[in-house]
């Protein structure tokens, strides 16, 4: 059977949890950078919660859930439309070289032209060689890098 992508619904929590967490821990956000239980529990609610600009989509086969896409509509300074920004992307590993990353985008994009936004764009870690070689045949590299600090 194929890959199916669609929104995420609150009677999958406990799937989507082992790959939220699996993100996580891919991004070596464990010990003191852990994601705090509350904060998971926030980001779940967030996805049900009209007022947010949080959405999250799941790929499914055979009522498995096999990865997760998280994205977030936001204001462009040089645009008249919302501008999609892609969070979070993850694939259980069993599901990694089977297309699925690949149509989490395409969901994104796709979610994204209906909302009338013109650009999606995300980041990856330099060292998720892996992730790239997807990236580079589904989007542009933009050439920005990014800075930040925590305060």
């Amino acid at each position: 059977m194929g890959i199916k992508i669609r929104e995420v619904e609150t009677a999958d929590f406990d799937q989507w949890l082992p790959l939220w967490e699996g993100y996580n821990a891919f991004y070596k956000r464990v010990g003191p950078d852990a994601v705090p239980a509350d904060v998971t529990r926030m980001t779940w609610a967030r996805f049900f919660d009209s007022y947010e600009p949080v959405n999250a989509l799941v790929a499914e086969r055979e009522g498995r859930l096999l990865g997760l896409a998280h994205y977030l509509f936001h204001r462009h300074t040089a645009m008249a439309g919302p501008i999609c920004y892609l969070q979070d992307l993850f694939t259980n590993e069993q599901a990694r070289g089977q297309g699925v990353g690949g149509a989490l985008i395409n969901g994104v994009y796709d979610r994204a032209r209906a909302a009338g936004s013109t650009r999606v764009y995300w980041q990856t870690h330099e060292t998720n060689a892996v992730a790239q070689r997807l990236y580079d045949k589904v989007a542009e590299r933009s050439g920005f890098i990014v800075y930040r600090k925590t305060i």
